[in-house]
């Protein structure tokens, strides 16, 4: 009987999980460009909850509800899409490689700035530093020295 309700299980299984249909074109199919801003967008949201959750929450921002309005979608013709490709792999994955080509670009550019800002604050502390040496120097300067004498 155990045998029997293991096999049955696991045909259940197996024949649920294989569904080889293809999925229609939807009307509304975003176009592939578009696909790559708005999981570009999902993927910033997503890290951005996993940095501070609280400043999202705090400024009662819904992620899902700002990625399709910003896009000017809705949820279903995302899914549909989102659907779409991820059934045709060659076209999704030239979008998750934009996508990765895109993030990696915008890291590279934000690293880019930190490193100048961090540049720029070394230059202006090590300006400060200087000035305040030489101020200190100056001033050492005149109370040690005593006058020279003349042979």
């Amino acid at each position: 009987m155990k045998k029997i309700i293991i096999a049955l299980t696991l045909f259940v299984f197996i024949t649920s999980c294989y569904n080889s249909e293809k999925p229609k074109k939807p009307k509304n199919l975003i176009s592939k460009e578009k696909m790559v801003d708005i999981l570009m967008d999902v993927s910033l949201i997503n890290s951005a909850k996993g940095i501070n959750k609280s400043i999202i929450e705090n400024n009662d921002i819904v992620p899902d509800a700002f990625i399709y309005s910003k896009h000017q979608i809705d949820s279903t013709q995302f899914v549909l899409s989102n659907e779409y490709y991820t059934f045709n792999l060659k076209d999704y994955e030239q979008i998750i490689n934009k996508v990765n080509d895109s993030l990696k670009t915008l890291r590279d550019t934000y690293n880019t700035l930190v490193e100048k800002e961090q540049n720029e604050t070394r230059k202006n502390d090590s300006i400060k530093r200087s000035k305040r040496k030489n101020k200190g120097f100056l001033k050492e300067d005149i109370i040690k020295t005593k006058p020279l004498k003349n042979n």
